[in-house]
């Protein structure tokens, strides 16, 4: 499964190389698309769900779907493979 989300440029690029997540084994980061869009596998999604709410990438769920969270912006995850 797959996850992309429409985040900007600039907090694509930090998701994927400066964030926690990024720190991680290959498998466990998000990776930077292009064009402002950043892509979770199941790995990564699960990664970044581990992080607390005061820290930029983490993940949350509701009856809105999946969101990542940078400051106090939210961006909708979408699924795009299952």
């Amino acid at each position: 499964m797959t996850w992309v989300a429409q985040v900007g440029a600039d907090n694509a690029e930090w998701l994927a190389t400066e964030s926690r997540t990024a720190r991680l084994a290959r498998e466990y980061r998000p990776v930077d698309l292009g064009e402002g869009r950043i892509e979770f596998n199941k790995l990564a999604l699960g990664a970044s769900r581990e992080l607390g709410e005061e820290e930029d990438g983490f993940i949350t769920e509701d009856g809105e779907g999946l969101r990542i969270w940078i400051g106090d912006d939210a961006f909708d995850l979408d699924l795009i493979e299952s």
